[in-house]
């Protein structure tokens, strides 16, 4: 599929993930650029030179990759595309690097999560079954670090968007003079983006919000004016600022879910997840808990519930009397 001035070229990709295919973009700027690079597959890269092969280009062709954020079906055919510059966010650094210290602390990370959260059983299993995806992932060098404010190089016409929530390195791109965006999975056409809990770059700085974030993310979209969205899985929309209302109201309609759950009880993050996707917490545990976290720490900027530590580290959250 290709765009309206003929200089966006979609191609998707098959995925291991429930998720399904990923889009990946070639953009006819300047300089031939790959916005995202699919998962380390041999179909990924099969249909990725066989849709390219539909536009007289092949993968040699490509100057350039610029990453919407770090997740492994965005960043997979990154090894096999070795002497192109890639650009991304500063967060995607430390992914891509494969950064032993910043891997030792995302661990250590998630080993005080699950304390907190009330999980039980074999924490280290927990965190090999939530790190399963990185296989799909690539290493490769960050040429460039980009943040919202600077010029893509051989991409002028594009404005750099930071839109942290789903991923800590997510940005967008923007094309003023057509109105046309490349979202990533900022947001999505049929299911909402998942507020991944991920550790901040510093180890020592606060855990991330990235539900709030997420919201604030969105609500600049509200300020632009959109034509098309092309994004990350799944159909392109048009509608931008109508599905971003549409977002934002579910989200705090989940909440509220969330909230009558905590009425007159005291509730580990663990427990909620539990009531929430009893079906599949135990095979999408992080992003089960990531859903989960995400109700929770919107109510607390509310002020709807409170949160309290026991002995043990364990944090229980129970609705605020007089409060709903």
């Amino acid at each position: 599929m290709v765009s309206f001035d003929e200089k966006i070229i979609k191609l998707e990709l098959p995925t291991p993930f429930a998720v399904g295919d990923v889009n990946v973009y070639v953009v006819k700027g300047d300089a031939l650029t790959l916005i995202d690079a699919g998962v380390k597959t041999e179909a990924a890269w099969e249909a990725f030179t066989f849709q390219l092969a539909k536009y007289g280009l092949i993968p040699e062709d490509i100057e350039q990759v610029v990453l919407t954020h770090h997740h492994p079906d965005h960043v997979g055919l990154l090894e096999w595309l070795p002497e192109v510059p890639i650009y991304g966010h500063k967060y995607v650094r430390p992914w891509i690097e494969e950064d032993s210290v910043f891997f030792s602390a995302h661990d250590n990370f998630y080993r005080r999560l699950f304390k907190e959260f009330g999980l039980k059983g074999n924490v280290e299993k927990m965190l090999h079954v939530l790190k399963s995806p990185l296989q799909y992932s690539s290493s490769a060098p960050l040429a460039k670090e980009i943040a919202e404010g600077d010029t893509i190089p051989g991409l002028e016409k594009w404005s750099i968007l930071e839109t942290p929530g789903h991923a800590q390195s997510h940005i967008s791109f923007f094309r003023e003079n057509d109105g046309v965006m490349l979202s990533g999975d900022h947001l999505l056409a049929t299911i909402s983006s998942n507020p991944f809990l991920e550790p901040a770059l510093e180890p020592s700085s606060e855990r991330p919000k990235p539900q709030l974030q997420y919201n604030e993310s969105l609500e600049k979209l509200l300020k632009l004016d959109i034509r098309i969205a092309y994004t990350g899985h799944g159909a392109d929309i048009q509608r931008v600022h109508e599905l971003v209302k549409r977002r934002l109201q579910r989200q705090h309609e989940r909440a509220l879910q969330v909230l009558e759950l905590l009425k007159n009880r005291q509730l580990t993050t663990f427990s909620i997840t539990k009531e929430l996707f009893p079906a599949v917490y135990q095979k999408e545990l992080g992003l089960t808990l990531s859903e989960s976290t995400a109700q929770l720490d919107y109510l607390l900027s509310l002020g709807l519930i409170k949160k309290q530590m026991d002995d043990n580290g364990v944090a229980f959250f129970s609705a605020v009397e007089g409060m709903s």
